[in-house]
């Protein structure tokens, strides 16, 4: 493809190559823990990069409103049936731009506007749509949300049921960006019937693990799933919707006309792509290495003195509790970014700190599982780290970690197709 390594961009505008390029170098010389993020394979990165991009397609597969769309046709019906085969689902909706207009395209189909939609609140663990105040989903309705038990950091199903008695919503979304816990989908069902609301599963950070069966599916329990695709399931930047066939028109129609216009083709190429290669194999020893590479990076975090938000990991993520160490969460994010490792600072439960500052951060294993890491290096990571946030002010000492992580990258190169 024309886009493989660059040539026509470097001729065309040298200075978007350049930074193109600089794009490149960076990711392969830095360790990527954002839990949020992944490295989609070169496939996915040629399809999105195809002349695909250059077509209209408005509407669904044999009633488009353009002409000239029966390649557009088999590209998203082979996109729509591998997500309903990958996850068992009876429909699915692949237009979705992204995890948001997932979510909001949920919202147009199942609610009026002002109906009241509950859940995990933002500083626990949920996400921007899940009805936070500056978000459409927290001005077109009425939010209600449910947190963690004070002790245990874990979602307390008594006390989220005792909130939906109390408050009647119409919709319950299950699902997070940083609860490194699983969830118990079924005591959502069972919430969710008693009070006559409809279910919806945000699995937008570990559908990868769901697909790979090392977590529980959402799929049999909701009335709707929503995901990205460029997480732990290794695909383009995108978003999609799965539901029963009871609602398939419902979501549609939410979709498009409803929250978008024109489908992105080559993006939906490269979800086709990215849920074949979920099929296969090796994507799930990938997603069980994934956990036991969380699994065993947590461990050495807790062995080297820091506090794990609930304990401990059952994903691809957790949390650092980081105020017994004295450093923030944006201080650290920015010493580790400066030893050229990758986290984000993130809001803990029951955080004192303000979300531009946060008194933890989170960290995921995707990214360094897909570069081959294994458990042991996870062990040398986690001694990285630990050195790097406890001699923050001695200049040797973050030095040699950066020799370290430079020591990694090597041994496990990202892209070498790409030149």
């Amino acid at each position: 493809m024309i886009a493989d390594r660059g040539e026509w961009l470097a001729r065309v505008d040298p200075e978007v190559s350049r930074a193109v390029r600089r794009e490149l170098e960076r990711e392969r010389e830095k360790i990527n823990l954002t839990a949020s993020e992944n490295y989609a394979p070169p496939a996915v990165l040629e399809a999105t990069c195809s002349v695909l991009t250059n077509k209209y397609s408005e509407g669904y597969p044999e009633h488009r409103y353009y002409s000239g769309c029966e390649v557009m046709d088999v590209i998203e019906r082979l996109a729509i049936d591998r997500a309903r085969e990958l996850f068992g689902s009876e429909h699915a909706n692949v237009q979705p731009h992204a995890g948001a207009q997932a979510n909001m395209a949920v919202y147009f189909a199942a609610l009026k506007a002002g109906d009241t939609i509950m859940a995990m609140d933002l500083a626990c663990g949920g996400h921007l749509t899940h009805g936070a105040a500056f978000n459409f989903s927290g001005i077109l309705y009425r939010p209600v949300h449910y947190g963690v038990d004070r002790r245990t950091e874990t979602l307390d199903y008594d006390q989220i049921q005792a909130i939906a008695s109390r408050e009647r919503p119409s919709l319950i979304i299950a699902g997070g960006s940083s609860y490194p816990r699983t969830i118990d989908f079924k005591a959502f069902r069972e919430i969710a019937d008693r009070v006559g609301a409809l279910l919806m599963v945000d699995m937008a950070h570990f559908s990868g693990l769901v697909a790979g069966k090392v977590h529980p599916d959402p799929v049999p329990y909701a009335d709707y799933v929503t995901s990205t695709t460029h997480k732990t399931l290794r695909g383009p930047r995108g978003g999609f919707v799965l539901t029963r066939l009871a609602n398939c028109e419902k979501i549609d129609s939410a979709v498009f006309p409803g929250v978008q216009g024109g489908p992105l083709m080559h993006v939906i190429a490269a979800k086709a792509v990215c849920f074949r290669e979920a099929m296969k194999p090796e994507f799930v020893r990938y997603q069980q290495a994934t956990v036991a590479n969380c699994g065993a990076l947590c461990e050495k975090m807790a062995q080297e003195g820091f506090r794990i938000v609930s304990g401990g990991t059952d994903t691809h993520l957790f949390l650092i509790d980081l105020r017994d160490a004295g450093i923030t969460g944006r201080e650290a994010q920015d010493i580790l970014e400066s030893v050229d490792i990758n986290v984000n600072m993130n809001e803990i439960p029951f955080d004192d700190s303000p979300p531009t500052v946060t008194s933890g951060i989170r960290i995921g294993t995707p990214a360094v599982t897909t570069r081959g890491m294994t458990q042991q290096d996870m062990v040398r990571l986690g001694d990285i780290i630990s050195r790097a946030l406890r001699g923050r002010d001695d200049q040797t000492v973050l030095a040699d970690a950066r020799d370290q992580v430079r020591e990694l990258t090597l041994a496990f190169p990202l892209y070498p197709e790409l030149g």
